[in-house]
């Protein structure tokens, strides 16, 4: 009889202690979703709208046009295909724009080079052999981009991918604790129900 009480307490003990386990991670599950409500909403969207920008109809990625050849030997040296981008951007967009470069993107298998410029997010495509221009566009996704990883704030302030760095891993420290008290909820439950029969 002695044994079975106390076995019993034990039992008893053990689901108070998993009960308030499972009030302590409901608690940090609760506020953690309402503080980082935002974040997690903005991730989510621009993560699903870089998810498709392939797809978007050139809205936010302009299509990669193609070239006249896919021979390099063929092509006008990269100095002057940037030469000429610079030049229309100026004489297409606008002159006040800043001619500084985020990337040059050769894409020798389609014939062309694009030229991505890092504070306006214009690109623009010239035919690698001629140099004739393809496409002038907003690259949208890369503001998308920018928005995602918190590199926007970067460019604002210019601190150099710190706000990027501190951003990053405090969201994915907070999604890693999400999911783990969102399983603790979920199974926490069922183990409870177990322990019981």
């Amino acid at each position: 009889m002695a044994k079975s009480s106390t076995a019993s307490m034990t039992s008893q003990h053990k689901r108070k202690q998993q009960a308030k386990t499972l009030r302590q991670f409901r608690s940090i599950h609760r506020a953690m979703g309402a503080l980082l409500f935002v974040f997690f909403f903005v991730i989510s969207v621009s993560g699903l709208l870089l998810g498709i920008k392939k797809n978007s109809g050139d809205i936010l990625l302009p299509k990669t046009q193609k070239g006249t050849t896919t021979d390099l030997t063929k092509w006008l040296p990269l100095e002057d295909l940037k030469e000429k981008a610079l030049l229309v951007l100026h004489d297409s967009v606008s002159s006040e724009l800043d001619t500084k470069l985020n990337r040059i993107d050769v894409r020798s298998e389609k014939g062309i080079v694009k030229f991505i410029f890092d504070k306006h997010y214009y690109g623009i495509q010239l035919d690698g052999a001629t140099g004739e221009v393809l496409h002038i566009g907003k690259r949208r996704s890369d503001v998308i981009e920018n928005i995602h990883d918190g590199s926007i704030i970067d460019n604002y302030l210019g601190t150099s991918g710190y706000f990027k760095l501190i951003y990053t891993v405090i969201m994915s420290i907070a999604l890693l604790l999400f999911t783990l008290t969102g399983f603790w909820l979920w199974y926490g439950p069922k183990r409870m129900r177990k322990s019981r029969n």
